[in-house]
């Protein structure tokens, strides 16, 4: 996929960089199953979106992203605005104020309920955070125009997590990923981290005297923190970069 940051060029840096920035953060947080962060990554995301139409129609980009008072109210008022492309006008304006919702009043944030639909919310709101997201590109795209297309096609392709997740049971679900990864990968899955014999589960490894000597390397790397007293583990902030370059290789388009 092209770069999003070269074919958004006709945007300010101000609100091409975190709209970029989140975009990203919330495509690693959905194949990691973080669902909650992927959900409140949706909202920030709603609020960018929001201030660039606003610039658009103004002819007056704000130099970073503003959230209206009232989003709903905000999104209705765009639908007034005729000159606007049709996408921008009805569509967007009519998709915001729903993935506004999910972020601030179903399962993120809040406790109760008898059901945990947040890998679901995920779901949806990814999928219309792509859509918008090509539209974007479909409007402000600076590069060829089939980079552009390419681009289009490829946010448009269905997004498949790499971890599969069922009663605390977790499986990575590409066969091609080495048993380091894995265990990077597992450990951020988890807020606190994981412990040997979690990683050990979800790998379905057996030879614990391995095991523990991979997680000692990672520990020297400095990309986890290992405590061989407790067996836990816990990602670190290199740990996350390279989780990040991990995904990035696994979901390729």
């Amino acid at each position: 996929m092209a770069d999003l940051d070269n074919l958004l060029g006709a945007l300010p840096s101000g609100l091409r960089e975190p709209l970029v920035s989140e975009y990203k953060k919330l495509t690693q947080n959905y194949m990691e199953h973080r669902w909650e962060p992927a959900e409140l990554g949706a909202g920030k995301i709603c609020e960018i979106v929001y201030s660039i139409i606003k610039g658009h129609i103004d002819g007056n980009y704000p130099s970073s992203p503003t959230k209206p008072r009232n989003m709903v109210l905000a999104c209705r008022q765009l639908e007034n605005e005729s000159s606007l492309p049709r996408s921008f006008q009805i569509l967007i304006p009519r998709m915001l104020p729903p993935l506004y919702e999910i972020r601030n009043n179903r399962g993120v944030g809040h406790v109760g309920g008898d059901l945990d639909a947040n890998s679901i919310d995920a779901t949806l709101m990814f999928t219309m955070v792509n859509w918008i997201m090509a539209e974007l590109v479909r409007v402000f795209h600076t590069e060829d125009i089939s980079v552009a297309q390419r681009t289009v096609d490829a946010l448009g392709q269905r997004h498949i997590p790499l971890i599969w997740d069922a009663d605390g049971i977790k499986k990575i679900l590409s066969p091609k990923m080495s048993l380091r990864d894995q265990a990077l990968l597992l450990t951020s899955s988890r807020e606190g981290g994981a412990t040997l014999d979690q990683l050990m589960e979800w790998t379905e490894s057996k030879n614990k005297t391995y095991f523990k000597k991979l997680l000692r390397n990672l520990h020297k790397e400095k990309l986890v923190h290992y405590d061989e007293t407790g067996n836990t583990v816990t990602l670190l902030p290199g740990g996350g970069n390279e989780v990040s370059r991990i995904v990035e290789q696994h979901t390729k388009t």
